[in-house]
C-alpha cells in the first residue's frame, strides 16, 4: 500500500484538517521533535487505496541568514552585505529539528500534499517543506505527478473535502517573490542596521536602544508618524469667529442654526454681521427640503479593514489582533484571516454561513429574519484573486472564546451579518432661514429603515429633534443670535488604524507584514502608544527620519518601497525575473548606503541635539584595568561601561541591574569585577568587564561571566564554584551564588534554574571533595547555631547537593524570575572534580517529576 504524506503549517490546523478528511478514524503520535503530531489514516488517493499521514510544520522550515564572519558585526564592512556576502538558509527554529522530522515523516512516501496557508508565504513554506522531504520520498516512474497542493480558505468540511478533490500544483513564482523579499530585507536591513546602531551607540549615551535599526518597510512606517508630528509642531492656531442664532418655534422649543458661512477669519467683519442680524426680531424660511437618503452597509471584511476595527473600536493592536484572527482561524470559528479581498465569489455560500448563527443568543432574530425574507446581495468590492473575506464559519459564544478573541470574532460575525443586510434608510429634512441678510440652516434625519445598523448599532443614524413643518415664507421668532470666538486646533497623533490606512494606500508592506512593521517601531522605542493607541515619536524616532530626510530623503519616503513592492507582485505573477529584480535593487541601496555612510554627519550634527556623548554620561561606577581611573555605568539601552580616558567602551549583560562586586579585580586583565542582577527573585553573577567582551579562554565566548570561566584558580570562577550539571538543561551548569548569603541560591549558568537552599546559613563552600556516586562537588555549609537542621549542637555539615539526605529538605528548585539572553545553552564543558557534567545516579528518580521527593532539587518547579 502506497503512502501519502500531507503537510500543514500549524500542529492545530494539521489535526483539523486530519478529523475532517478521516471522519474522526484516525490514530495519532507525537513526532521525533515533540512538537509536531502524526495523524495516520487509509484512504484512497488517485482511485488507489494508500495511507495518509498528516503532519504539520510550525510556520517557516528555514530562514535566511549570512554564512560565517559575515555574521560578526566587528569583522565584516557593513557594504560588503549587498552583494559579497553569501547567504544560506538555516533553520529557523533548530530546537525543532524540523528538517530530520519531515525526513523522517517522509521517507518511504509516494505523494506528498501540501497543506500550507495560501498565500505568498505559504507557496515558500511549501518549497522549503519539498527541499526536505522529496530526497527521501520514492523515485515516480513514468513520470507520474507525485507533488500536489491543496487551496483552501476555511477549516470546513465542505471546503477541505472540495480542496482535496481538486488538487493544484505549488506556485514557484509566488515562493521566488518571498525569498527576494527576504534576501533584500536581510542585506539592506542588516547593512543599514549595523553601521548606525555601531555609529551612533559608541559616541552617545542615552540613545535608549540596544538596536538603531533600519527597515525597507520600517523606516517609511515610521516616516508617515513623524510626518504628523512635524505638522503639530508647525503648527500654528488661527482664530476665527463664527455667528450662531437660534429660533423659537413654539414656548419650549427652540433650534440651533449653522451659519451658511461657517467661519470667518477678521473679528470686524463678523461683528459686521453680528450687527446686521442682531436687528432682526424675525427668521424668514427660505427653502426646505426632505429627501430620503441611504447609509450603504459595509463591504465585506478583508484584513486591512479588520486591523483598523481592532485597533480603533477594540483596543487591540494589529499584531495582537491578527495572532488572535489566526488563532480563530486554526479553531474553525473563522476562515483565513489574511486577505485583500472585498468581494465574495459568486459560487460563495452565504446562507449556509449565515444559517450557522439562526441560533446564536446575540443575534437569532436578526439572522431569522433575513432568511425568512431574503438576504441582500453583499456590495461588490474587490477582487484580489487570493481568498474569500474574512467570514465567520461556526457560531461561538462568549463563553467558548473568551477575551479578546470574543470581542474580534463577535466584530467579524456581525460584520458579515451587516454586508447581507439592507442599507439604512433615512428621511433627512433641511430648513434654510435668512435673518437680514445672511443665511442659516439647520437639519434633521428620521430613521425609516435601520437596515444593517440594526447589527450593527454604532454605525446607526444619530437620533435628531425632528424640525417643525414649515414653508418658504414662514416667519418664526429669533431668540438669540450671538458671536463665537474659536480657535483652529492641531491635527492629533497618528493612530494605528490612520497608519494602517496610509501603508496600505502607498504600498507599504502587505496585509500579513504590516501589523509587524508597527510592532517593530514600537519594539525599538522609535514610537510609543498612547492613549487611543495613537503613536507619539520618541526624540530618537524623529532624529532618525529627519536624518533621513537631510541625508536622502527616499530612505523614509515610501515611494521607493512601494515600487519594489510592485516587481516584487511582478515576480509572483511570472512577468518579471527574480534575478534581475534582486540585482537591480540590491544596487540601487548599495549606492544609497555609500552616500549615506558619506552623509553621515548630517544626522550626526542632529543627534548631537538631542543626546549627550558617552563620555558626559552615567555614573563612575568600576575601575579599568589599563589607566586605574574610573569607567562610567550607563543605564540606558544598551547597558554598558565607559572609559572615558582610554575611549573603550564594554558591553553588559541587559535585563537585571549592576553594581560594584566588592572591589575585587580579576587575575587576568586588572578590572574590577561588577555584579549583575536580574532580582531578589532571580539569579545573580559576578563578572568581568574586559573578559566578557574579550573571552580570556578558547572554550569561552563573548558574553560569559565569571560563573562560566574556566580560569582554574580564580576564585570566581565556574571551576572553584561549579557543582553539577543542570537537572533542566543539557548543557548548564549549577553554580553557587556566593553573593545570595543569608538566602543562598544555586543558580544554571545557562537556563533560569534557581535552586534555594540552606537559609541563614553562616556560609557555605565549594569542596574540593566529590560525591561518590554522582560526581558533583560537595558543599561544605556552616550553618546559624539557633537554626540549625542537624541532630543536637552541630552545625556544619559537607554533603551532595543530588544524594545527602540532610540537604534533600533544604533544596527547592524553582526558575528565575528573568533570565539574561546569554543564559542560552551551548556545548557541555567537563571540569575538574565533576562540576562540568556531573551525571544523575542510576535508580534516582527524574527531577523533573515533582511526584518524586527523594531528589533535594526535585522539590516542585514554580
Amino acid at each position: 500500500m502506497k503512502t501519502v504524506l500531507m503537510v500543514a503549517e500549524k500542529p492545530s490546523l494539521a489535526q483539523s484538517i486530519a478529523k475532517i478528511l478521516s471522519r474522526g478514524s484516525l490514530s495519532s503520535h507525537k513526532g521525533l521533535n515533540g512538537a509536531c503530531s502524526v495523524h495516520e489514516y487509509t484512504g484512497t488517493f488517485a482511485g488507489q487505496p494508500v495511507r495518509f499521514k498528516m503532519t504539520s510544520v510550525c510556520g517557516h522550515v528555514m530562514t535566511l541568514d549570512f554564512l560565517g564572519k559575515y555574521n560578526k558585526w566587528d569583522k565584516v564592512d557593513p557594504a560588503e552585505l549587498f552583494s559579497q556576502a553569501p547567504t544560506e538558509k538555516k533553520e529557523a527554529n533548530p530546537k525543532l529539528n524540523m528538517v530530520k522530522f519531515l525526513q523522517v515523516e517522509g521517507r518511504g512516501c509516494d505523494y506528498i500534499v501540501l497543506w500550507l496557508d495560501c498565500d505568498k508565504e505559504g507557496e515558500n513554506i511549501c518549497f522549503e517543506v519539498l527541499d526536505a522531504v522529496l530526497p527521501v520520498m520514492n523515485k515516480a516512474y513514468g513520470g507520474e505527478k507525485t507533488v500536489f497542493r491543496a487551496r483552501f480558505s476555511s477549516i470546513t468540511d465542505t471546503d477541505i473535502c472540495n480542496a482535496m478533490a481538486c488538487l493544484g500544483e505549488p506556485d514557484h513564482n509566488e515562493a521566488l517573490s518571498v525569498d527576494a523579499r527576504q534576501e533584500l530585507d536581510l542585506r539592506i536591513g542588516c547593512a543599514f542596521t549595523r553601521f548606525q546602531t555601531k555609529y551612533f551607540q559608541g559616541k552617545y549615551g542615552d540613545l535608549d536602544s540596544s538596536l538603531i535599526s533600519f527597515g525597507p518597510c520600517q523606516t517609511p512606517t515610521l516616516g508617515f508618524c513623524v510626518e504628523r508630528h512635524d505638522k503639530i509642531q508647525s503648527f500654528k492656531p488661527e482664530t476665527y469667529w463664527v455667528l450662531q442664532a437660534k429660533v423659537n418655534t413654539d414656548k419650549d422649543r427652540s433650534l440651533l442654526l449653522d451659519w451658511d458661512r461657517v467661519r470667518v477669519f477678521d473679528r470686524e467683519i463678523a461683528q459686521m454681521f453680528l450687527n446686521m442680524t442682531k436687528l432682526e426680531k424675525e427668521a424668514q424660511v427660505e427653502a426646505t427640503s426632505r429627501k430620503e437618503k441611504a447609509k450603504q452597509r459595509p463591504l465585506a471584511l478583508n484584513t486591512v479593514e479588520m486591523l483598523r476595527v481592532a485597533s480603533s473600536s477594540l483596543g487591540m493592536g494589529p499584531q495582537h489582533a491578527m495572532q488572535t484572527a489566526e488563532r480563530l482561524y486554526t479553531q474553525g470559528y473563522i476562515s483565513y484571516p489574511r486577505t485583500e479581498t472585498t468581494h465574495y465569489p459568486e459560487n460563495f455560500d452565504l446562507k449556509g454561513s449565515l444559517r450557522q448563527q439562526a441560533n446564536h443568543p446575540y443575534w437569532a432574530d436578526t439572522v431569522k429574519r433575513l432568511l425568512a425574507e431574503g438576504i441582500n446581495r453583499p456590495r461588490r468590492g474587490h477582487d484580489a484573486g487570493d481568498h474569500p473575506p474574512i467570514t465567520p464559519m461556526k457560531s461561538a459564544t462568549e463563553a467558548e472564546l473568551g477575551g479578546d478573541a470574543w470581542r474580534l470574532y463577535e466584530y467579524i460575525t456581525r460584520h458579515f451579518i451587516a454586508t447581507v443586510s439592507h442599507d439604512c434608510k433615512y428621511l433627512q429634512s433641511t430648513i434654510s432661514f435668512r435673518i437680514g441678510p445672511e443665511l442659516f440652516t439647520c437639519s434633521g434625519k428620521t430613521v425609516l429603515s435601520p437596515g444593517f445598523t440594526e447589527i450593527m448599532p454604532w454605525q446607526s443614524v444619530p437620533l435628531e429633534e425632528s424640525l417643525p413643518t414649515c414653508q418658504r415664507g414662514d416667519t418664526f421668532p429669533v431668540g438669540e443670535v450671538k458671536m463665537l470666538e474659536k480657535q483652529t486646533s492641531p491635527p492629533d497623533y497618528l493612530t494605528e488604524a490612520e497608519l494602517i490606512t496610509l501603508m496600505e494606500k502607498h504600498g507599504i508592506g502587505t496585509d500579513a507584514s504590516i501589523p509587524v512593521h508597527i510592532n517593530n517601531i514600537c519594539q525599538r522605542n522609535y514610537v510609543t502608544v498612547e492613549s487611543g493607541r495613537r503613536l507619539k515619536p520618541t526624540n530618537l524616532g524623529i532624529v532618525l527620519v529627519h536624518g533621513y530626510y537631510k541625508i536622502d530623503a527616499e530612505l523614509v519616503l515610501p515611494t521607493i518601497r512601494s515600487a519594489v513592492e510592485k516587481q516584487l507582485n511582478l515576480i509572483a505573477q511570472g512577468k518579471a525575473d527574480y534575478r534581475q529584480v534582486l540585482g537591480h535593487t540590491l544596487d540601487v541601496f548599495k549606492r544609497k548606503f555609500h552616500y549615506f555612510v558619506d552623509s553621515i554627519a548630517g544626522m550626526d550634527e542632529l543627534m548631537e541635539v538631542s543626546f549627550s556623548p558617552l563620555a558626559a554620561t552615567g555614573k563612575p561606577l568600576s575601575r579599568c584595568g589599563k589607566c586605574h581611573r574610573f569607567m562610567k555605568y550607563i543605564q540606558a539601552k544598551p547597558s554598558r561601561l565607559h572609559c572615558s580616558h582610554c575611549d573603550e567602551t564594554y558591553t553588559l549583560p541587559q535585563n537585571g541591574t549592576i553594581k560594584l562586586y566588592k572591589e575585587l579585580r580579576c587575575p587576568l586583565d586588572d578590572f574590577e569585577l561588577v555584579l549583575w542582577s536580574s532580582g531578589s527573585r532571580g539569579k545573580s553573577y559576578p563578572l568581568c568587564p574586559y573578559c566578557y567582551n574579550h573571552p580570556p579562554f578558547r572554550d569561552m565566548k563573548k558574553g560569559m561571566g565569571c560563573n562560566e570561566c574556566t580560569h582554574p584558580s580564580c576564585q570566581h570562577s565556574l571551576s572553584m564554584l561549579g557543582i553539577g550539571q543542570c537537572v533542566e538543561c543539557e548543557s548548564g551548569v549549577l553554580v553557587l551564588d556566593p553573593t545570595s548569603g543569608p538566602k543562598w541560591k544555586v543558580a544554571c549558568n545557562k537556563c533560569s534554574v534557581v535552586a534555594h537552599c540552606f537559609e541563614n546559613a553562616h556560609r557555605v563552600r565549594v569542596s574540593a571533595d566529590t560525591c561518590s556516586v554522582c560526581e558533583a562537588a560537595l558543599l561544605d555549609v556552616d550553618f546559624n547555631k539557633a537554626k540549625s537542621p542537624l541532630p543536637g549542637d552541630e552545625t556544619q555539615h559537607m554533603g551532595c547537593v543530588f544524594c545527602d539526605p540532610v540537604f534533600q529538605e533544604l533544596v527547592e528548585l524553582k526558575h528565575a524570575a528573568s533570565c539574561h539572553p546569554m543564559h542560552r545553552g551551548g556545548p557541555g564543558r567537563r571540569q575538574g572534580r565533576g562540576r562540568g557534567r556531573a551525571r544523575r545516579p542510576p535508580g534516582k528518580p527524574n527531577p523533573r517529576r515533582p511526584k518524586d521527593k527523594m531528589s533535594a532539587l526535585a522539590a516542585y518547579f514554580v
